[in-house]
């Protein structure tokens, strides 16, 4: 099993980012910290591909349209019906051709999230992953060549993750920080298969999850575990109930957990979105008024902390700048759609 995993340069560069969000949350800029990730509601986000087939861009549009039909959002792929070409971008564009830039080239499933897609701090240093328009924002490994049985759900999980969603095991109310087994079984002894997998020992003691990730494929250090499996219970997550028929829940091998029938295992198909699932994107992105105005007033709050330099200390001297006035125009122009609905 290989999980979906960002390079360590990028999830660096995000780390360094998202420690100075909550040292500014102290300082009123808690509406970043909470709400800049998404898009601005009613707004349409630009879909390219970098490479695939006609084919196989129109299956990934028509896959999405469960999530943009439960949410104030349009995603705009760029289908001309006259060609039926699809939107494209490529590695040496110093324009965004898109928002959300999507390859198949590269080794397994990833996507930034949220507005992370078009954040030029991250992936700065020139990989091929970051929020640069020459970068790729969002992968589906091999989909150019062989799509896996249930693709469409892949599709959906990366795209919620592309508009601003978690996974479901590191949601704080759920159950999965005590169920996962972390550690090995006493006594186990470390034993791989022919694929370097760590496996169950000669006594039938299983590892625990910090070892099997360590083998092949994975190959994750510890603090890499933590990161893409650890329960996230700061505010850089707006986190509604546990629901475990997610498709942001991952499906994990049995050992995994201390458990059977574990309360962290999903119970939904892997790939229709819940009802959880519609529930938070109407929730990140709303459709009436009165759920837009209690936006608007956190919104202008962000705004009168950024004007008064609030938190902006903390950040590098370097991209300090770049990075409020990034945050500024996004909260500026979340605050007008705001406006506009509430009219």
């Amino acid at each position: 099993m290989e999980l979906e995993s960002l390079p360590d340069d990028v999830v660096a560069a995000i780390e360094v980012r998202d420690r100075w969000r909550r040292a500014s949350a102290a300082g009123g800029l808690e509406f970043l910290v909470t709400d800049i990730s998404r898009w601005t509601p009613g707004s349409t986000v630009r879909v390219a591909f970098l490479d695939g087939d006609d084919q196989l861009h129109a299956d990934i549009a028509g896959a999405t349209t469960q999530i943009t039909d439960s949410c104030n959002l349009k995603l705009d792929f760029g289908h001309d019906a006259a060609t039926g070409r699809f939107r494209r971008w490529t590695t040496a564009d110093t324009a965004f051709a898109a928002e959300i830039r999507v390859s198949f080239d590269m080794q397994g499933y990833f996507s930034l999230v949220g507005t992370d897609s078009t954040d030029r701090t991250i992936g700065a240093g020139g990989g091929p992953v970051g929020g640069n328009p020459g970068q790729r924002s969002l992968n589906l490994g091999r989909y150019a060549v062989n799509r896996p049985a249930q693709w469409e759900g892949t599709v959906r999980h990366e795209f919620l993750h592309a508009l601003g969603f978690h996974h479901s095991h590191q949601n704080m109310r759920g159950t999965c920080e005590n169920e996962f087994r972390w550690d090995d079984e006493a006594g186990y002894v470390p034993t791989r298969d022919e694929d370097g997998v760590f496996v169950a020992d000669f006594q039938g003691r299983r590892p625990g999850i910090y070892t099997y990730l360590a083998g092949e494929p994975n190959r994750w250090p510890r603090a890499k575990v933590d990161h893409n499996l650890r329960t996230e219970d700061d505010p850089d997550v707006v986190a509604g109930p546990f629901d475990p028929q997610s498709v942001m829940l991952y499906r994990f091998p049995p050992f995994f957990y201390k458990s059977n029938p574990s309360s962290c295992a999903p119970t939904g198909n892997g790939q229709s979105l819940s009802n959880g699932d519609k529930r938070g994107l109407n929730l990140l992105y709303p459709h009436t008024a009165d759920e837009l105005a209690g936006l608007q007033a956190r919104a202008d709050a962000v705004l009168q902390s950024i004007g008064a330099g609030v938190g902006t200390e903390s950040l590098p001297e370097s991209n300090g700048g770049n990075l409020v006035e990034a945050y500024r125009s996004r909260v500026e122009a979340l605050a007008a759609a705001q406006t506009a609905g509430a009219d």
